[in-house]
């Protein structure tokens, strides 16, 4: 994947309000509804909501600044620290260890921790915490001492971000998970933000047998569609004459636009339902409501000024008086 800010079309040093915006910008150009004709749109916006994935939460941000994971947000192999220069198996000359040890040293009694607190006393300590115990009961010095090491059955977890009309409809995703391998994830239609996918036998091997692989689901903020549940909400701009007059206005929906029929005399802020527009669901779909807000010309209007000093002065009236 690219770099993430040059995906964002950010700088570096940019700040999150800035991050937000461009991300906003961007996921309205690049929507796969925006772009029905274009096949390499939905690459497009899952390459976006990734890369917004990791700069928009402060902590992937700083860890893949510091170089610490990758534009996927993977941690980076950053190699072993080796033998000191002593000959000794850590870290020195380095002030501290991973480990919980700064330097072992090698003589007639066996091995030694040398400097730093809170570190193993000797080798075959080192080796008991690394191998769960896997060495207790052979005893020090003994010939062809050798360490089994049994690795755990586990789960293997990884996150795909789908768009929210994917969401809806179900798709498919190859997903790259941690051990490098490539599996193919059926999004069944519906499926929520957070929600997991269990594909059984595909995880790590162990005695325990194979573990699986458990994918979270993240589904991409929407330009324009904020989810509830089931339902989906949508603001809708509306004109003052439409709101005076009344009318039909186009709302968009998952599937389609639909015409909404707008009484007259509705105030800004009233909410509209639209049954079965929402996400699908068992036995029955969400619905959509649709609150309509008016929306005033961008610039100055003389003639509506002065009709609404004409009413100010005629017909003056308060909406706010039950709040007193």
């Amino acid at each position: 994947m690219r770099d993430p800010y040059e995906v964002l079309g950010v700088k570096k040093n940019a700040d999150a309000p800035t991050i937000k915006s461009a991300y906003r910008k961007l996921a309205k150009k690049l929507h796969p509804d925006a772009n029905k004709s274009d096949p390499k749109a939905a690459q497009r916006f899952a390459e976006l909501n990734s890369a917004y994935e990791l700069l928009g939460e402060e902590d992937k941000r700083k860890a893949y600044d510091r170089g610490e994971i990758d534009a996927e947000g993977k941690p980076k192999f950053r190699g072993f620290e080796g033998f000191g220069p002593t000959g000794g198996f850590g870290r020195a000359g380095r002030g501290g260890s991973d480990f919980g040890y700064e330097h072992f040293s090698f003589g007639p009694e066996g091995a030694r921790r040398s400097g730093g607190p809170g570190g193993f006393s000797s080798f075959d300590d080192l080796l008991n915490s690394m191998f769960a115990g896997a060495a207790r009961g052979r005893g020090r010095g003994q010939p062809g001492f050798a360490p089994e090491m049994e690795p755990a059955s586990h789960d293997v977890t990884a996150e795909v971000t789908v768009s929210l009309t994917e969401a809806a409809n179900g798709t498919t995703r190859r997903v790259r998970l941690p051990t490098g391998k490539e599996v193919d994830v059926k999004i069944p239609a519906g499926l929520g933000e957070g929600k997991q996918i269990r594909l059984k036998g595909q995880g790590l091997p162990g005695p325990g047998g194979i573990g699986d692989v458990l994918i979270t689901v993240r589904v991409a903020p929407h330009p324009y569609f904020m989810r509830d549940g089931d339902n989906l909400r949508i603001d809708v701009p509306i004109t003052l004459y439409e709101a005076v007059l009344g009318g039909r206005v186009r709302v968009p929906t998952l599937d389609g636009a639909i015409e909404l029929t707008i009484p007259a005399g509705t105030t800004s802020g009233r909410t509209f339902r639209i049954a079965g527009k929402g996400m699908p669901a068992k036995g029955k779909a969400g619905d959509l409501y649709a609150t309509v807000q008016i929306a005033l010309p961008g610039k100055g209007d003389r003639e509506l000024e002065e009709l609404m000093r004409k009413w100010l002065s005629d017909r003056p009236y308060d909406p706010r008086k039950n709040l007193r």
